[in-house]
């Protein structure tokens, strides 16, 4: 097998975009899955503040680091500038939709992919997604996530970086989320599949969907063309939620075709809480957000359950913005916390 140190001389003409702080375990394993994949990106964009450029180094990877969303913001607060954009206007802490667009901006290929950084790759994916997008520019296409249902451990991160953990190890601890469209067989076999030269080189298996809410911003691929006009990620929105919504309902009101794909991610286990009451406020900003540009509720399971909680004033047919009735308990968060769900 080929080694992570090794000489790969197979790369394809794409961008991968990710952005994380805090997070550099999970992107350490992504890199790995990305430098040993069928084919490796020509570029791989990191909007980061805090992963180690000599770690970043070993990989054999074009990596570009570049700012996050809020040290971009200091800078130009230390140099006096002040920002024309209203949607940038008063943003702190990480900003994963800015920093997208951060990523997007510094890409050098038409054809962009991105990823969450808690994704693992599987071995084609980056082959096989990027081919389809070449088959179909003009659309907006989303990867088959699958989901581990522990960490990786030291040794697996190892195996991982030296091309020693298969899609077949991955998919013994891996699950699908119920609540969302998988196309479960296919995925599986497309993710156990481990050399490009096994592959049908004309196998596009994807189906196109009316249901832009199924989109998920964890593995998506769209051309640097087609983002930019849909004007990238939406920067109003603050926080958790919401703005990966917006990102296809804009898409469908620009009649961009949406795809889902078998092309399978692998979303590492992390803590999570059910509901997400750690991020009560920003859910409920976003949603109004959401609600006064689209007419429609997102998130609508969440905003049940906090309704539920007699923590929201809300019901799926009002008209008016949500208010906030009480600040959820230390117990209720406490109760909420899921060390080990795969999803949340």
């Amino acid at each position: 097998m080929t080694s992570a140190n090794e000489p790969h001389s197979k790369t394809i003409n794409v961008s991968v975009i990710t952005t994380c702080y805090g997070r550099n375990r999970h992107l350490y394993n992504l890199l790995s899955s990305l430098a040993n994949g069928s084919m490796r990106p020509q570029e791989v964009i990191i909007v980061n503040d805090d992963a180690d450029p000599e770690h970043l180094a070993q990989y054999p990877l074009h990596i570009v680091q570049v700012p996050t969303a809020q040290a971009d913001l200091i800078a130009n607060s230390q140099q006096g500038a002040v920002s024309k954009n209203k949607n940038t206007a008063k943003k702190t802490g990480f900003d994963i939709g800015y920093n997208r667009n951060l990523g997007a901006a510094k890409a050098s290929h038409e054809a962009l992919i991105f990823l969450d950084v808690d994704c693992i790759v599987s071995t084609t994916f980056i082959e096989q997604l990027t081919a389809k997008l070449q088959a179909y520019p003009d659309a907006l296409l989303m990867g088959q996530p699958l989901y581990l249902t522990r960490p990786l451990t030291a040794t697996e991160s190892l195996q991982l970086q030296q091309s020693d953990l298969s899609n077949a190890e991955l998919n013994a601890f891996a699950v699908t989320n119920p609540y969302r469209h998988n196309l479960v067989k296919k995925a599986v076999e497309q993710a156990s599949k481990i050399a490009s030269d096994t592959l049908n080189k004309n196998h596009k298996d994807m189906e196109r969907t009316q249901d832009y809410g199924a989109f998920w911003s964890l593995c998506f691929a769209i051309s640097q063309t087609q983002f930019q006009r849909l004007g990238g990620f939406d920067t109003h929105y603050v926080g958790y939620g919401a703005e990966d919504t917006d990102f296809a309902f804009m898409a469908r009101a620009l009649d961009i075709e949406f795809y889902l794909t078998d092309d399978v991610v692998y979303h590492q286990q992390h803590s999570v809480y059910r509901p997400p009451l750690n991020h009560l406020a920003s859910i409920v900003i976003n949603a109004n957000r959401f609600y006064d540009k689209w007419q429609h509720w997102p998130m609508g399971g969440w905003l049940e359950e906090f309704a539920q909680m007699q923590i929201i004033d809300w019901d799926a047919q009002q008209q008016t913005p949500i208010a906030i009735i009480r600040q959820p308990s230390v117990s209720e968060i406490e109760a909420a916390y899921c060390a080990d769900a795969p999803y949340v």
